[in-house]
């Protein structure tokens, strides 16, 4: 008799174990234990069947797959995080006795825990690495904004404002800029890199208010923060060295004899290469601007189709344009303006930038009395003292010329002016599948001209076409045997005087009857159809039937509402702008 196996041995109760039986065979604490899962990759799993993989138990538990758990085993960073524990218990002994020198000692031999070779075991290519710095460069930016809380040690701050000063820095120096967008949470940025696209938020610039109750756990966001900073800084390493650039970034050229502490003092570290506004040394003086060098797109013989060859060389050609979009502008920004996002945005296309150095010291190129400053951005309602060989400009006329690729005029930027819609970049591939305002349907395709002929006639189907084709073949044999008897009536030869009779007679209006729909009865027809076609669905795709339906349904919804919402808006503009005529009217007529 085979021997019977006992219950929760296999299967699900063997796949998972609690997050308290995974702490005690690690042998960690709790905050130890989410430090360890955060820098590894390993999160909570939901399973198929909670009261067997829970051995029974009722309630909700935090689960984990037991492989992942024995894989935690051998990572050396337990050993680091077991010894920083002890070095801290004797830390916190040291200062309850009050024992100065032991606590001296202490603080300065604090065993630090590297995650290098963590970055490496989870990201074995370099790809692998960039399709990852959404999340990175996100957290690494609204890190640098941070003023000194106790909850995050300020060389943490100081550090992710460096990383993402560097990657900024790749970017304009490799034009890899693509898309923009000013949102309520920051300004989207999305470049593309060895065919990456990364897409990443820069927070406006607001003062942090002090929060009386911490509603946020800091601890768990500098752990993400300690690692996506290290694997930012060997991303920023490997770019630099793509792009022949020295990493510490050097600005301008320097001295042969000029010693290393020097090159790396701190103003040149930290405000100078923040300014992004100063070019960087490379490594080779003969080596050709990444920037400039146009390599040519590669052609394959294609048998079949060519016309997705074609499309890619037309996308070539654009991104080719794109990268010099504001070459040979000159372009000063006013103390009120976001000065870091447009410095990047428009020196990432090869425009000359400038400010008023009060604003920011270091950085500045030209002062505002330059007369070849082509292009001032203004964010306020009117100025005193203009010049006129340059345009005064509002800060959205960069961003839609990004987007759309080519520059726009700038009357409509004008200060003062009521500006276009900014309209979001990253909503295109889901173009069909939402709702589109007006302003986007003229701005992406102003020559298409809405015929209301047409959409009637893309409302018929072809079942109403050949009716209608066959009525008009029943009235014309009805009018053709009409002519034969009013001939037959004549016998022998006509008179012209006969002939001009039969033509007055056919020349007549007759009074037509409108055609009277049910749209009632067509509606329940169509769903009558409706419910035949989904009986016909079969079982297993009966619930992806179902939430497809509910998905498109709720896509619907969404779409009534924002029509909804424009029409109060137009009804709203509509009544303002009336408004404003009458009192302009009533206080002429006080003039008069």
């Amino acid at each position: 008799m085979p021997m019977q196996k006992k219950k929760f041995q296999s299967g699900e109760g063997a796949r998972y174990v609690t997050r308290r039986a995974a702490l005690n065979k690690l042998q960690l604490s709790l905050k130890d234990f989410r430090t360890l899962c955060i820098i590894k990759g390993i999160y909570p799993r939901e399973p198929a069947h909670r009261r067997r993989a829970q051995r029974g138990k009722s309630g909700i538990h935090i689960l984990y797959l037991k492989k992942d758990i024995l894989f935690l085993l051998h990572e050396p960073m337990i050993w680091k995080l077991r010894d920083l524990q002890v070095h801290l218990n004797r830390l916190r002994r040291a200062k309850g006795m009050h024992q100065k020198d032991m606590i001296k000692r202490y603080a300065n031999t604090i065993p630090r825990v590297a995650i290098d070779h963590v970055v490496k075991e989870r990201y074995p290519t370099f790809i692998d690495a960039l399709r990852d710095m959404d999340d990175a460069l996100t957290l690494c930016s609204l890190f640098s904004t941070f003023p000194k809380l106790k909850s995050i040690p300020p060389n943490l701050i100081a550090l992710c404002r460096r990383l993402t000063v560097e990657f900024m820095h790749v970017c304009i120096a490799a034009r890899a800029l693509r898309k923009v967008f000013i949102s309520i949470k920051g300004i989207y940025f999305q470049v593309e890199i060895k065919g990456q696209a990364i897409t990443w938020v820069i927070p406006h610039n607001y003062p942090h208010e002090p929060q009386k109750k911490q509603e946020v756990d800091f601890y768990t966001m500098a752990t993400f923060a300690d690692f996506y900073s290290t694997a930012l800084g060997f991303v920023n390493y490997r770019l630099y060295h793509n792009l022949n650039l020295y990493y510490p970034p050097r600005l301008g050229s320097y001295n042969a004899e000029r010693l290393e502490e020097e090159i790396l003092e701190e103003n040149e570290t930290s405000d100078r290469v923040a300014a992004l506004n100063l070019p960087l040394q490379k490594t080779a003086e003969d080596v050709e601007d990444p920037a400039d060098a146009e390599l040519d797109l590669d052609t394959f013989a294609v048998d079949g189709d060519e016309s997705k060859a074609e499309e890619a060389r037309k996308e070539y050609e654009k991104v080719r344009k794109l990268k010099k979009l504001f070459e040979g502008l000159k372009v000063f920004l006013n103390r009120e303006v976001p000065r870091e996002p447009l410095v990047f945005a428009l020196r990432c296309f090869g425009a000359q930038v400038s400010w008023d150095e009060t604003t920011f010291p270091e950085g500045a190129t030209f002062p505002e009395t330059d007369e070849t400053i082509t292009h001032q951005i203004v964010d306020r309602p009117e100025l005193e003292k203009q010049y006129i060989s340059r345009y005064y400009i509002q800060p959205q006329w960069v961003f839609d010329c990004i987007n759309a690729r080519e520059l726009f005029p700038v009357e409509k930027y004008f200060i003062g002016t009521p500006l276009p819609p900014h309209l979001s970049p990253f909503t295109v591939e889901y173009r069909t599948q939402r709702y589109v305002p007006p302003e986007e349907k003229a701005l992406t395709d102003p020559s298409v001209i809405v015929n209301k002929d047409q959409e009637l006639l893309d409302e018929i189907s072809d079942n109403d076409i050949e009716d209608i084709e066959d009525d008009k073949k029943e009235s014309e044999d009805e009018t053709m045997d009409a002519d034969d008897e009013d001939l037959d009536d004549f016998d022998g030869e006509m008179t012209e005087e006969q002939l001009a009779e039969i033509k007055r007679k056919k020349m007549k209006v007759e009074l037509g009857m409108p055609e009277v729909i049910n749209k009632g009865k067509l509606r329940r027809e169509h769903n009558q159809m409706r419910l035949l076609k989904e009986k016909m669905i079969q079982k297993k795709y009966r619930n992806l039937y179902k939430s497809m339906k509910s998905g498109k349904m709720k896509r619907e919804k969404e779409i009534k509402l924002l029509k909804y919402k424009r029409r109060i808006h137009e009804r709203t503009s509509v009544e303002n702008k009336r408004a404003e005529i009458r009192a302009r009217r009533a206080q002429a007529a006080t003039l008069m």
